[in-house]
């Protein structure tokens, strides 16, 4: 089963996420959708891999380090989530709601589109 985190709750997964070691929030939007709105690391380690090339560069995230997927609303996230989760990834969730429930719960200031 893959956690479905909302925004708002991502402080208490990445404090328990951090007992299997640092986490990271694995944004997989495409790169014109972070030129119009993104998130700063705080207290995690922040990746971007597009969606479709998360397979050729898969050897770039280690299978044992708290992931948790990013996108626009939480659909593309959780596709990834559940790839990774079928490679053997241990401690994988998906941000439900995306960037945007991120711009609703937690900064205002991230544009919605």
């Amino acid at each position: 089963m893959i956690a479905q985190i909302r925004p708002s709750q991502l402080s208490d997964w990445l404090t328990t996420a951090r007992t299997h070691g640092a986490p990271v929030v694995l944004d997989v939007r495409e790169p014109s959708e972070l030129r119009v709105a993104s998130i700063q690391a705080d207290g995690f380690e922040l990746l971007s891999i597009p969606m479709g090339v998360i397979p050729p560069r898969l050897s770039e995230l280690d299978p044992e380090q708290p992931i948790a997927c990013l996108c626009h609303h939480g659909g593309r996230s959780m596709q990834v989530a559940a790839f990774l989760k079928a490679r053997g990834f241990t401690h994988v969730a998906n941000i439900a709601g995306g960037i945007n429930a991120w711009s609703a719960e937690l900064d205002p200031t991230i544009p919605r589109y």
